[in-house]
């Protein structure tokens, strides 16, 4: 065939491709005019010629028990494939996209079609050319690379050869990677289609597509066999999967590279003046830079501004650029404005988010150039049923998502609107946020509070969740199920997911979680991450006609299975880290809790009760006890735990709280505070009102002088918060009464504060803080300046 569609390769988001696409099919007038876009979404194109605002974009889906992919295709006015649509329209071409459809997998792990990533568009070899073009041209990052070869010409003539030449050596020989090679098949069996029509007899075919494609889409599409109609769109595999496309609204914040897209250009409302203004952009956006700085109060004066215009056209003359150019105005802020040393690399210098230690003028600067711009779908664009399911669940609770409104939930006639927006928090839907209530599902507690508001990323968010279902339910209960599925080897996840499918009423529950669950049991190997969430299972267990689990065989063998593996893991040599420590001692409780719960359910003849063995759970707390290498949080939590228990079990030795004492009487003063704690958390109870406890307690006190003192003091302190504000006043009222005193008036108080007290106390008092404080200069907790002469 002699003749040839025209192929442009573009980058996709440059207002230099836009123009360069717009000029030419105004020119060539073509019959067909070709985009790399969603095949799929062919039938509904009209609903892009909508009087929508822009940024917008073409959400994909693809859902099944196993995955759940999107992909999203964004256009703004300076996208060249936008003006492909626009124009195409406009001269009557019969218009069409042409990649395969996004559920496809071509598209596993890609998030963004017009990403210009390593495993995408942008692969190695055109990484190794780009790098050694930026060296031999002293360009510093790609993005600049860019701008100085093509961002810089009105002469759309030059600027077409020299971005075949560039796309060609930029692809070379790469044959590029398997999901690439099924998207140019794709694309090329469309142009060949094109091309045997008999209006492209007359008139031409006219294809936009990202640069790399573009010379293999050159070589293909002749290949291709004959065809009288357009490549089918592959469907997915799985017969149940849910799959779709809807428009969505986008911005310009979740376009821009800086905010972690890998899109074609970043700084999008930069590119977007560009295209409005020419020229005249950089006025624009100066403005709005220094107005954002003044209002932030950071250094922004006239004599800044002109200093920042002299440097910008200095740079440009330098560097070869007609006029100023994006990395220009850069460098020339930065030069001008930034004053201090530089903790971070120039943002412009790299791709990705902006990096920690970012000076705050370039913060701000790189946030106006991204722009703060949101989309807006015109009235009437389709929408997902979930978008009607969850309006009419809303107002058949008497609920809205109004500006931003407060509301209170008090009391149990509220738990149906409480599971409606539990179920909306699952989806993630921004302004509908939980800021107070109970953590566990099957709390005493009923009240709750949440924030709702109708956030501009609302819209967008709820046709993304449309995804997962149709109703409101459905849908969380797929998002649930996903993020189960997605943290099956994590039990504490497991079990918290799990605890927020109670407090969204999300009944019947997979039982594939099951297996999950018992999956993460075998594999925990901390206890402090297994034993805490055993306990919340246990409690969702006993509980369970809240989720709809009512296989109660089934979840016995997975806690009992738990306590076992929790147990062993239990008597794992080894220390527990100060970070660890709570998470540890709220295992002790939760072992202890179980196993309480089913001697007592064993007593009371309870049908199902679970079939743990107590006498092996009180023999491993013994072992730890009397294990010396065992932490000291450990040993005092394991003789907590035995002080009461012992007696509920038949056969078991009794364990006194006199052995509280003597077990702390074991540790250093670096330790004994740890041992305190796991004892106080377990067995407080039975502790804090027993005199010889406290007796005990005062002596150990009492005998720790000087060093040994200050050392023990900040775990000790840590230990007495696992008593309630009203027994650790009762603990400091009865340690007075072993001194002779009762408790201090607030008539005492009072004086004592204003100095009225007895100057020998006084006398005392300054002496033993002068002595506290030379301690904690010499151990580097206090500065000398401190210790009074």
């Amino acid at each position: 065939m002699s003749r040839s569609p025209h192929i442009i390769g573009v980058r996709h988001h440059s207002p230099a491709c836009a123009r360069l696409v717009a000029a030419r099919i105004r020119a060539l007038r073509p019959a067909f005019v070709l985009i790399e876009g969603p095949a799929d979404f062919n039938e509904r194109l009209a609903e892009l010629q909508l009087p929508h605002r822009l940024p917008l974009a073409i959400y994909s889906h693809l859902s099944d028990d196993q995955r759940h992919h999107g992909s999203w295709t964004p256009f703004a006015a300076h996208s060249p494939e936008w003006q492909a649509l626009q124009v195409g329209r406009e001269v009557g071409a019969c218009v069409r996209f042409i990649d395969l459809p996004a559920w496809h997998d071509a598209f596993a792990g890609l998030e963004n079609r017009y990403a210009d990533s390593a495993d995408n568009a942008h692969e190695a070899r055109a990484e190794d050319y780009e790098q050694a073009l930026s060296a031999q041209l002293a360009v510093q990052g790609r993005d600049a690379l860019w701008d100085h070869l093509f961002e810089d010409t009105d002469d759309v003539d030059a600027l077409a050869e020299q971005l075949s030449q560039y796309f060609i050596h930029l692809r070379g020989q790469d044959r590029g990677t398997l999901g690439n090679q099924a998207r140019e098949q794709m694309m090329a069996a469309w142009i060949a289609w094109a091309m045997q029509q008999p209006a492209a007899a007359a008139r031409p075919v006219l294809v936009v597509c990202g640069g790399y494609h573009a010379p293999m889409l050159q070589a293909l599409w002749p290949q291709q066999p004959a065809a009288t109609e357009p490549p089918p769109v592959p469907q997915p595999v799985a017969a149940d999967s849910r799959h779709g496309s809807y428009l969505v609204p986008y911005s310009f914040k979740r376009l821009d590279a800086f905010a972690g897209y890998a899109s074609g250009m970043p700084s999008p409302a930069w590119y977007e003046g560009c295209w409005q203004h020419g020229q005249d952009a950089p006025r624009h956006l100066l403005r709005a830079v220094m107005h954002r700085l003044r209002e932030k109060g950071l250094p922004a004066s006239t004599a800044d501004l002109i200093g920042v215009q002299v440097r910008a056209e200095g740079l440009a003359r330098l560097r070869g650029h007609r006029l100023p150019q994006r990395v220009d105005w850069l460098d020339a802020l930065a030069g001008a404005l930034v004053k201090d040393a530089l903790d971070a690399p120039l943002p412009w210098t790299y791709r990705g988010p902006l990096r920690a230690g970012t000076d705050p003028v370039l913060v701000q600067v790189m946030d106006v150039l991204a722009g703060d711009q949101q989309g807006e779908l015109a009235p009437g664009t389709p929408q997902p049923p979930l978008l009607a399911d969850i309006a009419a669940t809303l107002a058949g609770q008497g609920l809205s998502l109004p500006g931003t409104a407060t509301l209170d939930l008090l009391d149990p006639a509220d738990r149906a609107r409480s599971r409606v927006l539990h179920q909306l928090a699952l989806l993630q839907i921004p302004g509908v946020t939980r800021t107070q209530g109970p953590a566990r599902a099957i709390s005493d507690e009923v009240e709750e509070r949440w924030t709702l508001a109708r956030p501009v990323e609302q819209h967008a968010a709820l046709i993304e969740a449309g995804a997962w279902g149709a109703t409101l339910h459905d849908a969380a209960r797929a998002r649930l199920e996903a993020d189960l599925r997605r943290d099956g080897s994590d039990i504490a996840r497991l079990v918290a997911l799990l605890n927020r499918a109670a407090w969204a009423g999300l009944t019947a529950v997979s039982a594939g979680v099951l297996d999950d669950l018992s999956t993460a049991i075998a594999a925990a190997a901390r206890f402090d991450a297994l034993a805490p969430a055993l306990g919340d299972l246990e409690l969702l267990r006993r509980h369970g006609h809240r989720l709809g689990l009512d296989e109660a065989p089934l979840l016995d063998v997975v806690l009992v299975a738990g306590v076992d593996r929790a147990l062993w893991l239990l008597e794992a040599p080894g220390g527990v880290a100060a970070s660890e420590m709570d998470a540890h001692v709220q295992g002790h409780q939760a072992l202890r809790r179980i196993v309480l719960d089913a001697v007592a359910d064993h007593a009371e003849g309870v049908p199902g009760a679970l079939q743990i063995e107590p006498p092996r759970a009180l023999a491993v707390w013994h072992r730890v006890l009397t294990n010396t290498d065992a932490a000291p949080v450990s040993r005092g939590a394991a003789l907590g735990a035995l002080i009461g228990l012992a007696e509920r079990v038949e056969g078991a030795h009794p364990v006194a709280a006199t052995q509280a004492t003597t077990l702390l009487q074991q540790f250093a003063p670096a330790q004994v505070g740890d041992a305190l704690a796991g004892l106080l958390a377990l067995a407080r109870d039975q502790l804090a009102s027993e005199d010889s406890f406290t007796a005990g307690l005062d002596a150990l006190v009492q005998g720790l002088v000087g060093e040994d003192f200050v050392i023990a003091l900040p775990a000790l302190r840590a230990a007495f918060a696992w008593l309630p504000p009203r027994e650790r006043g009762g603990l400091a009222t009865r340690l007075l009464h072993l001194h002779g005193a009762t408790h201090l008036s607030s008539r005492q108080l009072i004086a004592a504060q204003a100095g009225e007290a007895d100057a020998a106390d006084r006398a005392r008092a300054a002496l033993a803080e002068r002595e506290v404080l030379a301690a904690l200069v010499q151990w580097g907790l206090a500065p000398p300046a401190e210790v009074a002469p």
